[in-house]
């Protein structure tokens, strides 16, 4: 007689991610092995681009671990990973398929403490939200990016710290030259953030969105928002989470 076997247990999300991404991101992200990291960029963009979204989770559940703060190597891995991550998927231009799962490890780093902990020394996590603020900066256009990361940015108002602030309120600054509709939806959410964060960024927060009553959006006082090179908008440099000026706010 045979024997029949029912299905097997249920697998965790991190296990199917590692199942379905590349073999060499299975290595380095399921062994946290940094020294295998740096292969990842010999690899073309095109060969990895499949696999971006399950890494993405994968990273997700690393720096989600209990020790992530206190573990050098996950760190590590994780930086470098984001790097070839967020290089894939701007040269693939594939930001749209992987937006949920880029700004679902954005919006998991509110969970954890942005505050320095020393003198001008980011935490681990706010080195990831850095790192994906930038990937997303550069596509502010694209309303299905902007439709996701929106709510969330209007949440580092109030929960980031003063670098991390300005660097989200240049995005939605940007946001609103392109998505003035969508910002006015949000733009309550925003003010009352920003307010709850730090009371100065409210009053520039309704300057930056003037959307919400209909006018076009701007910044207190008329100013520009700053030019970035490497962009050709206005914006913070790519790797710079300041995105102003001292003293803005």
């Amino acid at each position: 007689m045979t024997e029949t076997r029912g299905p097997g247990p249920a697998q965790s999300p991190g296990v199917i991610s590692l199942l379905i991404m590349h073999q060499l991101f299975r290595l380095v992200l399921g062994q946290k092995d940094l020294s295998r990291a740096g292969d990842l960029f010999s690899l073309d963009d095109s060969e990895i681009e499949d696999s971006l979204t399950e890494a993405l989770e994968q990273i997700k559940i690393i720096s989600s671990s209990s020790d992530y703060q206190t573990n050098n190597n996950d760190q590590a891995v994780v930086e470098v990973c984001i790097t070839r991550i967020t290089t894939a998927i701007r040269e693939t231009g594939s930001i749209e398929k992987h937006a949920r799962a880029l700004v679902g490890l954005w919006d998991s780093c509110l969970e954890h403490s942005l505050r320095p902990c020393g003198k001008d020394e980011d935490t681990p996590h706010a080195k990831i939200a850095s790192d994906i603020m930038s990937c997303i900066l550069q596509n502010y256009g694209r309303a299905p990016v902007a439709a996701l990361a929106v709510p969330v940015a209007a949440k580092f108002l109030g929960g980031g710290d003063a670098g991390v602030c300005r660097s989200v309120s240049s995005y939605l600054a940007l946001a609103a030259t392109a998505q003035a509709g969508l910002l006015a939806r949000h733009t309550d959410a925003i003010v009352e953030s920003a307010l709850r964060g730090r009371p100065r960024a409210g009053g520039r927060a309704a300057g930056l969105w003037a959307a919400g009553s209909g006018g076009r959006p701007h910044r207190a006082g008329g100013s520009r928002p700053p030019t970035s090179p490497a962009l050709g908008q206005p914006g913070p440099q790519a790797r710079d989470v300041s995105g102003a000026a001292p003293g803005d706010m």
